[in-house]
């Protein structure tokens, strides 16, 4: 299994949210988690780690500075196929 890190990309697997997130921070017990569109950098999900399934996809910084720019590098994971400003 893929370790948890900050860059991550990991799947709501219970609660409210779904979908795909990327992990901005990680405290002692909480992983916060953003999508830049619902949840934005400035203001992350806290999330238990245990109702996460990790991806091994682990973004650079550079994709996470905007939410933007987050959304975008989501969007082939909740959506699929290629991102608007690429078609």
């Amino acid at each position: 299994m893929p370790e948890l890190k900050v860059g991550s990309v990991v799947q709501s697997i219970s609660g409210h949210d779904k979908g795909f997130f990327a992990v901005v921070k990680i405290d002692s017990s909480f992983a916060y988690l953003a999508d830049g569109r619902s949840r934005l950098l400035d203001k992350p999900k806290k999330k238990n780690p245990k109702h996460l399934r990790v991806t091994n996809t682990v973004f650079d910084p550079m994709r996470m500075e905007t939410n933007k720019k987050l959304k975008q590098a989501l969007w082939p994971f909740n959506y699929g196929g290629l991102t608007p400003s690429d078609e």
